[in-house]
């Protein structure tokens, strides 16, 4: 999908505060071989290279977010593109902030994830769980309406994102131990529903976006009129939920 980072960090730190969570559960060790999934540009996957002594590779399947990240490489800081769901090699941290929700079947993912991960290694996800927002109802509602049914060819995207019971069930079902899963709300205030729209933009909407072609303003122009008569106040509390979990690899016996 063609990102726009641009477009993306319109809303920086609103969306920087979940990476803080996630990397406070992660246990600080010495040495870690470390990968970013959905790296995106870079600039909190410099967070973890600040841990002591850890490598660090930044994964993101976008070349546009991966042109910008590489300015922030450095001898243990390196970023390369690839398929997040087809990760290879073997970690001591797996990190992904709000980027795996873009693979699907997490049911098989998970588990597949987890079994790249050292002895002792440890998982550590963030993925957003608010598609059941009003937000999302109306875009998915509106891209099942004439003209944009046809244009989209009746595409739609649901998120793979599973409950919090399911991804706990899951890591037991693997064998992990340390297992944390819950989910936050994170209580942003947005300047009106247009800005709700522009958050959209920047994530949920993309793979619409690039279907929509010429036709992309046409159905952001519905999107506001819809979201404007769905969220007249001013300004707009927008509760945004998120799913987090860790959980780790048992260490060899020796």
């Amino acid at each position: 999908m063609p990102w726009d980072p641009k477009q993306y960090h319109k809303f920086q730190a609103e969306r920087s505060a979940p990476f803080f969570d996630l990397l406070a559960l992660v246990e600080i060790r010495p040495n870690l071989n470390v990968v970013d999934l959905g790296c995106g540009t870079g600039e909190l996957t410099r967070h973890l290279a600040a841990l002591p002594g850890s490598k660090v590779t930044g994964l993101d399947a976008s070349p546009q977010m991966l042109e910008k990240a590489t300015s922030f490489s450095t001898p243990s800081l390196r970023f390369e593109q690839g398929d997040q769901s087809r990760l290879r090699g073997d970690w001591d941290l797996i990190f992904s902030n709000a980027a795996l929700q873009w693979s699907e079947q997490h049911k098989n993912l998970i588990p597949r994830l987890y079994q790249r991960l050292n002895p002792g290694g440890q998982i550590a996800v963030q993925v957003p769980s608010n598609h059941n927002h009003i937000s999302h109802q109306i875009y998915r509602e509106t891209a099942g309406e004439e003209p944009f049914k046809s244009i989209l060819n009746g595409f739609q995207r649901y998120a793979p994102v599973l409950s919090i019971d399911d991804y706990a069930r899951l890591f037991f079902e693997s064998g992990a131990e340390d297992i944390v899963v819950f989910e936050k709300v994170y209580a942003h205030v947005l300047e009106d529903s247009d800005a709700v729209v522009e958050w959209i933009s920047g994530t949920a909407l993309v793979p619409y976006f690039e279907r929509l072609g010429e036709h992309k303003e046409e159905f952001v122009n519905a999107l506001r009129t819809k979201m404007r008569a769905a969220l007249p106040e001013t300004p707009v509390f927008y509760p945004f939920r998120r799913t987090l979990f860790s959980a780790r690899k048992p260490a060899l016996v020796r």
